[in-house]
């Protein structure tokens, strides 16, 4: 029994350790970085099968290349065309690379990629176990959703590849995310961050590459691609939060904000501006349900409106701020996102395209009821363990 204790102890001390020097040395590696302001034409996609008809269209349609990185791709029946689809165009000559991943995709077996591989289809997984800190690498997502085709059409949100984002999950039925497609200046931002990723993690690299960046006109729609790598999205979220003066509008299927964020949140209730929170009724992971109460209780008592989507599953990841500003992107309002995940959003500051997302966010809270204290303060022994567990746990779920 005191070999155990003695074992038990050693191994909780070595992933403590592995964990914060971890962080401590990526923090140190870590930059902040910002893509400048560019000019870009954008289109919203809130379901999943409108989002993989353009998309599958796109990408039957490149002409030199076809580049990809999604956190998630199954093994259904949509993720096997999905991937039929990329082995297709890599035999006519189009150069096709896929990055996923390794966390998020693990359900993708060796044969899939063998068959990738043998096709032509360069293929990498990002975040592999690295030694001599295994967990922290195995911590470390890359939660970036990009795609890039010929340079000219862009790829960003919240949808992964699968059946479940069409719908099709029994449990958690209809899937609501949001997700742009763009052309024009800001495509080249996206395309230098996914060569980024793919050189971090096969030290291929491509990002001198001029025929990666054919010129392109500029859009109509003023925005700005924000890049994280586990450190500087809280000074994004807390930029938007304290220059709010009027409203705030925040979507986000895990609602984990932690301390600063929540009290800049308290302090622009204080100044009179409102708040509207909505997340999922359901939950697609265990305990992040409960690790949000204890949050949601203190900004109900403050004057704030949170909503639990009712139709189904809440997965976009959007800030509105004024009608002025807006972040969509696949950073959840979460505190894996703020400290952990590889993520990317993009700041719209065009009114009229505002407009149309805080239109589309209006329908979502059509379909979710307000949530009240008593809602968020469950009487159970068993959901008090769960919210206590979740706030343990905050930062790795």
């Amino acid at each position: 029994m005191l070999y155990l204790s003695l074992l038990l102890i050693s191994v909780a001390l070595w992933i403590t350790i592995d964990l914060s020097y971890g962080r401590l040395l990526h923090l140190k590696r870590v930059s902040s970085r910002t893509f400048p302001l560019r000019q870009s034409d954008f289109r919203l996609y809130t379901y999943g099968k409108d989002l993989y008809d353009a998309l599958f269209t796109d990408i039957k349609q490149a002409q030199h290349h076809i580049h990809i990185l999604f956190f998630i791709v199954k093994t259904d029946k949509i993720s096997r065309e999905f991937l039929k689809l990329l082995i297709d165009k890599a035999q006519e000559g189009i150069e096709v690379r896929l990055l996923l991943d390794r966390f998020g995709s693990h359900s993708l077996s060796n044969e899939a990629i063998r068959s990738l591989q043998k096709h032509g289809v360069s293929f990498s997984f990002c975040h592999k176990v690295k030694f001599p800190l295994p967990f922290f690498s195995a911590n470390q997502r890359n939660h970036r959703k990009i795609t890039v085709i010929d340079g000219k059409t862009g790829y960003i949100g919240g949808f992964n590849i699968g059946e479940e984002y069409l719908g099709h999950n029994e449990h958690l039925g209809l899937w609501r995310d949001y997700h742009l497609r763009l052309t024009g200046e800001g495509v080249q931002d996206l395309q230098k961050q996914f060569l980024h990723d793919w050189f971090d993690d096969t030290k291929q690299n491509l990002l001198d590459a001029s025929l990666y960046f054919p010129k392109q006109q500029p859009g109509t729609i003023l925005h700005q691609f924000i890049p994280t790598d586990g450190a500087y999205l809280q000074h994004t979220f807390l930029h938007l939060i304290n220059g709010a003066k009027k409203e705030i509008c925040i979507g986000t299927p895990y609602f984990i904000p932690g301390k600063k964020i929540m009290n800049a949140l308290l302090k622009a209730r204080e100044r009179g501006v409102q708040i509207t929170i909505l997340v999922p009724e359901k939950a697609d992971h265990p305990l992040v349900r409960e690790a949000k109460f204890p949050y949601c209780r203190k900004l109900i008592q403050a004057g704030c409106n949170i909503y639990a989507f009712q139709q189904g599953f809440f997965h976009a990841k959007i800030i509105i701020v004024d009608d002025d500003i807006c972040d969509i992107g696949t950073a959840n309002f979460d505190m894996r996102s703020l400290y952990i995940n590889h993520e990317i959003n993009c700041l719209l500051y065009n009114k009229h395209f505002i407009q149309t997302v805080k239109n589309k966010f209006h329908e979502d809270l059509e379909n979710a009821s307000v949530l009240s204290y008593s809602d968020v303060n469950p009487p159970s022994l068993i959901d008090r363990g769960k919210e206590w567990i979740g706030t343990m746990l905050a930062f790795f779920l």
